[in-house]
C-alpha cells in the first residue's frame, strides 16, 4: 500500500515494468477456488455471546448512511474529523506518504493530536445515532517507521536471515508500544508475502521464497503485536491490531510484476503462498489486507470464492478483511467511487484514500437499491464492530488518554534499540571472507568508503518516513547510528583510525578499506526491475581502484533483494550482504570487528546470472550462485573462486522516455532549486515537488513554483546522449501536463548540453491556455527548436528543463522523444 502526498525525491528511485514470462507449465486458466480443497480450519477467537448481542443492538440503532460509513477508510491527506463525523467513517489510514499537515517529518505529538481529533469527531454526538470509535490504520512495516525517531528494524528480508521467531515476537512487542506512544491502534503488518520472483519492487516486504520462514514468523510477531489470545491485554494496553497481507499470491505474480497476475494452478496457489496465513489467524490476526494482484486474470478484490469461501468460510475467519490502496477500482466493472462487487465479493473495509467521498454517495445508493445486499452490508459492519470491541475501543477514550500515549521517550528506546540492533546482527550474511580477512582489527587504519556508509537513507530503504524511503535527511534520524558511525565509534574506542571518504580516496594509505553501496530506497510498484542485476559504475571504480593499490577490501551491500553482483565479489576480499538493516548501523560493525559472530542465512537464493530472475529451492533445474539458506560463519573457509563478469543484456528501458510511471527514465534524476544550485532536496523555499495521481497511484509529479526567485525542475542524466539524429529527423519533446494555475511570468522549457550550453523555447502562452482548459494536454515541441536555440544535440546531458521566475503549479505525468503525432508549438 503507499500514498498520500510525496516528496519529489520519492519519485526518483528505480522503477522499470517487468517483462512478462510465460507461465508456469502448471498453469490452469481457472480462477475459481474450491475451498473444500483448502486446509479446514477451526476458530481459535472464541465469539462473545454478550459482545454479539450488544453488536446486535448497534447494528439495529444505526442509520444506513452510518452502516456505510463504517466500512470505509479514508487517508488523512484527504479527509478532516470533520468529514469523519459527517460521513460516519470507521477508518482512516496515513498512506506512506500522509503525515499530520503534510509534513514528512511531523513531530510524534502532531501524529498524537490528530488521532485525538479524528477520535473526538467519531465520538461527537450525531443526533440519535450511536457513537462508533474510529480506528487507525498505518504501515507500521519495519518499525514505526513514519515516525521521527523510532526504532527502526531491519526490513523482512533481513529478519528472514535470522531464523529466529522469538526475535520476531519481540520486535512486534517493540512496535506495538511505540504506536501507542502517538496513538495509533492499527498496524498494516506484517507482510507475509512468499517471493518467487526478486524482480518484484517488494521482494524486501517478504521474508523469503520459501514459505517455511514467513509459516515460522506469522504467529509469534502477530503475538507480539497484539499479545496472546485470553490474555487481559490482548488488543490493547501495549499491543495493537495487526494486519496478515497481502491475500494472495502477491510474491507469486509473472514477472515479479506489482499488481500482476499470478498464473498458477489452485494446487499451487494454495500450498506456496497459503501456509503463512494459518498461523496468522491461529495467533488471532484480526484483519487481513487484500492483494492488488491477480489470479489467473481475476483481481483479488473482486475475488468471492478466496475471500468469502476459503478466509471467512473454510477458515472460520471472524475479523474483517481491508483493501489495499483503491484496489477495489481494479476490478472488473468497477471504478475507484463504484465498487458494490467487492463487497459483495467479501471485501469488508474499502480502503479509498482519496476516493472515499464519491465511494461512500455510491455505495449508500447501492445500500438503498438493493444492488448491494444489506445482509452482506451489515455483516461487514459487525466484523468491523467485533474487531473494535475486541480492541476495547469503545471504552478506551481518546488516543492520548490510553496507555503509552505520550511517552515520547519510549521512541527509539534503548530496550528497543538493543533489539533492532541483535537483529542486525542475526541477518547480515556473509558470502566471501578471502584469507579470513573478517573479522577486521578496530585498532587498525581503516578506510570507509561507499555512498551508503553514511546513508540513513540508503540503509533504513523504503517505507521509512516517505513511502518509497527517499527524501530523508541525516537529522530525520536522531536515535539512529549510521554504519559509518557504528564503525567509527569501535575504531575509535579500540584506539585505531578511520577515515570517511565516500569516493574512496586517500591520503595516507589505509590497513584495509570498508566500501558500503548497494540500492536506493523504493517501495512496491517503484521496486519493479527489469532483472537482478545490480548496475553501479561509480562502487566498482572505487573497489577495483583499492583492489589495485592492495588494499584489502570488505564489500557491505545494502540490498532490498538477492542480486547479480559478481564483478563486486571478484573485487571484493569479504562481501556481506546487509540487506536494509534499519537504524543501527552499529550492528554492522559488531560483525566486522568480530564482536558477535555471522549467523544470518540466505532466505533469497543468490542468482549466479543477471536474468536468473526466479531462482526458488526446489526448482527442477535449481542452480544459483549461493544456495538458499546459505551463509558463512567467521569459522568458516570463505574463499571464492573468481566469478565470469559478463552481464545479460538487460531489459532496457525506451531511451526516449524522460518522465513516466511517477519517475523520470532509466539513468536520469529529477532536480530542484536555483539555477547553478539544483540538488535532490531543496526545500520548498523555490519550488516543490509531490506525487500525483493520473492513471495510477503517483505516476505523476506535481511541480509548484512559489515566485520567491528563478527556480528550475531540472531532468537530468550522467552521460551525455546524442539526439542529433533525432533533431535532424524531425522528433519531438512531448509532455503530457496539467496546469493546476497558470505562470504569473514566463516560462522556458530547456534543453541542456553541459555548463553554458543549451536552449529554450517559451511555454508560458502554452501553459496559460491549458490552465483555462482544466484538463490534461499534450505539448509537443520540436527538437529542432533546441537546437535553433543554441543547444548542441548531440551531447543532451539535461533532455528536459522547466524555469521560472514566478508562481506555476502544474502536474507531470509524461514527457518523452517521439515523432509527431498531432500539432506542435512553434519554436518562438
Amino acid at each position: 500500500m503507499a500514498l498520500g502526498a510525496v516528496s519529489w525525491a520519492a519519485l526518483v528511485s528505480s522503477f522499470s515494468v517487468a517483462l512478462a514470462a510465460p507461465p508456469p507449465a502448471e498453469a490452469a486458466a481457472s480462477a475459481e477456488a474450491h475451498p473444500a480443497a483448502w486446509p479446514a480450519r477451526a476458530a481459535t477467537v472464541a465469539q462473545d455471546p454478550a459482545m454479539e448481542r450488544r453488536i446486535d443492538a448497534l447494528i439495529a440503532a444505526m442509520s444506513l448512511e452510518q452502516k456505510v460509513g463504517q466500512i470505509i477508510q479514508a487517508d488523512i491527506a484527504s479527509v478532516t474529523p470533520d468529514d469523519v463525523h459527517r460521513y460516519h467513517l470507521g477508518s482512516v489510514l496515513n498512506g506512506g506518504n500522509s503525515a499530520p499537515g503534510e509534513r514528512y517529518n511531523a513531530p510524534a505529538p502532531e501524529w498524537l493530536a490528530a488521532a485525538d481529533a479524528f477520535y473526538a469527531a467519531s465520538m461527537k454526538p450525531h443526533g440519535k445515532l450511536p457513537r462508533i470509535p474510529v480506528i487507525w490504520g498505518s504501515d507500521a512495516v519495519h518499525g514505526h517507521n513514519n515516525i521521527v525517531g523510532a526504532t527502526l528494524f531491519p526490513h523482512n528480508i533481513g529478519l528472514g536471515a535470522a531464523r529466529n521467531p522469538d526475535l520476531l515476537r519481540r520486535i512486534g512487542e517493540a512496535t506495538a508500544i511505540e504506536m501507542r506512544v502517538t496513538g495509533l491502534d492499527w498496524t498494516f503488518a506484517p507482510t507475509l508475502a512468499v517471493v518467487r520472483d526478486d524482480r518484484w519492487g517488494r521482494t524486501y516486504e517478504g521474508f523469503g521464497e520459501d514459505p517455511e520462514i514467513a509459516t515460522s514468523y506469522a504467529a509469534p510477531l502477530i503475538e507480539g503485536l497484539q499479545g496472546k489470545i485470553g490474555d487481559p491485554d490482548w488488543l490493547r494496553g501495549p499491543h495493537i491490531i495487526a494486519t496478515a497481507k497481502h491475500f494472495l499470491g502477491d510474491g507469486g505474480t509473472q514477472g515479479g510484476k506489482d499488481q500482476g497476475d499470478a498464473r498458477m494452478s489452485e494446487t499451487q496457489l494454495r500450498d506456496l503462498f497459503s501456509p503463512p496465513y494459518l498461523p496468522a489467524l491461529d495467533a488471532g490476526v484480526q484483519s487481513v489486507m487484500v492483494s492488488f494482484s491477480s489470479w489467473n486474470g481475476a483481481k483479488m478484490h473482486g475475488h468471492r470464492s478466496l475471500l468469502t469461501g476459503v478466509v471467512k468460510d473454510r477458515w472460520n475467519f471472524d475479523g474483517f478483511l481491508v483493501g489495499d490502496w483503491n484496489g477495489h477500482g481494479q476490478v472488473a466493472g468497477c471504478s475507484v467511487t463504484d465498487c458494490a462487487e467487492s463487497v459483495i465479493a467479501g471485501l469488508d473495509m474499502y480502503m479509498a484514500p482519496d476516493s472515499w467521498k464519491g465511494l461512500y454517495k455510491s455505495t449508500l445508493a447501492q445500500a438503498r437499491d438493493g444492488r448491494l445486499p444489506i445482509a452482506r452490508l451489515d455483516d461487514a459492519v459487525r466484523r468491523i464492530l467485533r474487531v473494535k470491541m475486541r480492541a476495547g475501543l469503545f471504552e478506551a477514550g481518546k488516543p492520548s488518554s490510553r496507555p503509552y500515549a505520550g511517552r515520547y521517550d519510549l521512541l527509539g528506546n534503548p530496550d528497543h534499540r538493543a533489539i533492532a540492533r541483535q537483529a542486525v546482527q542475526e541477518s547480515l550474511v556473509l558470502l566471501k571472507n578471502a584469507g579470513g580477512i573478517l573479522p577486521l582489527k578496530p585498532d587498525a587504519s581503516i578506510l570507509v568508503a561507499g555512498d551508503g556508509a553514511h546513508n540513513l537513507t540508503k540503509q533504513t530503504g523504503g517505507w521509512t518516513l516517505s513511502w518509497q524511503g527517499t527524501g530523508t535527511k541525516r537529522e530525520d534520524f536522531p536515535n539512529a547510528q549510521s554504519i559509518w558511525e557504528g564503525i567509527s565509534e569501535q575504531v575509535a574506542a579500540a584506539g585505531g583510525r578511520a577515515v570517511l571518504a565516500a569516493d574512496g580516496r586517500y591520503a595516507n594509505k589505509p590497513d584495509v578499506a570498508i566500501v558500503v553501496f548497494g540500492e536506493d530506497p523504493y517501495a512496491e510498484f517503484q521496486g519493479d526491475r527489469p532483472d537482478v542485476g545490480y548496475d553501479d559504475a561509480a562502487s566498482l571504480r572505487i573497489l577495483r581502484a583499492l583492489q589495485a593499490d592492495g588494499i584489502p577490501t570488505v564489500s557491505v551491500f545494502l540490498s532490498g533483494r538477492a542480486m547479480w553482483v559478481n564483478p563486486f565479489l571478484n573485487a571484493s576480499d569479504a562481501f556481506v550482504a546487509a540487506w536494509l538493516p534499519g537504524s543501527e548501523g552499529g550492528g554492522v560493525a559488531d560483525l566486522l570487528f568480530g564482536k558477535k559472530d555471522f549467523k544470518g542465512k540466505l532466505p533469497y537464493s543468490w542468482p549466479k546470472a543477471s536474468d536468473q530472475n526466479a531462482v526458488n529451492v526446489g526448482d527442477a533445474d535449481y542452480d544459483p550462485l549461493f544456495p538458499y539458506g546459505f551463509g558463512l560463519t567467521l569459522a568458516d573457509k570463505g574463499d571464492l573462486a573468481p566469478l565470469p563478469e559478463a552481464r545479460a543484456s538487460a531489459a532496457a528501458e525506451d531511451p526516449g522516455i524522460i518522465f513516466a510511471a511517477g519517475r523520470p527514465g532509466a539513468g536520469r534524476q529529477l532536480l530542484l532549486g536555483a539555477p547553478g544550485a539544483l540538488s535532490t532536496n531543496p526545500g520548498p523555499a523555490l519550488i516543490e515537488a509531490r506525487g500525483a495521481d493520473r492513471h495510477a497511484q503517483e505516476d505523476s509529479v506535481r511541480l509548484q513554483w512559489t515566485g520567491a526567485g528563478e527556480a528550475v525542475a531540472a531532468i537530468v542524466q550522467e552521460d551525455a546522449a546524442d539526439l542529433s539524429r533525432e533533431s535532424n529527423g524531425d522528433l519531438v519533446l512531448e509532455l503530457d501536463v496539467k496546469v493546476n494555475a497558470p505562470p504569473s511570468d514566463d516560462v522556458a522549457l530547456l534543453m541542456g548540453c553541459g555548463d553554458g550550453c543549451g536552449g529554450t523555447v517559451p511555454l508560458r502562452a502554452a501553459l496559460v491556455e491549458a490552465a483555462r482548459r482544466g484538463e490534461w494536454t499534450s505539448l509537443a515541441v520540436p527538437l529542432r527548436c533546441f537546437a535553433d536555440a543554441g543547444a548542441d544535440m548531440a551531447r543532451i546531458d539535461t533532455p528536459l528543463g522547466l524555469v521560472t521566475s514566478g508562481r506555476l503549479d502544474l502536474t507531470l505525468s509524461g514527457a518523452r522523444i517521439t515523432a509527431p503525432s498531432g500539432a506542435r508549438l512553434a519554436c518562438k
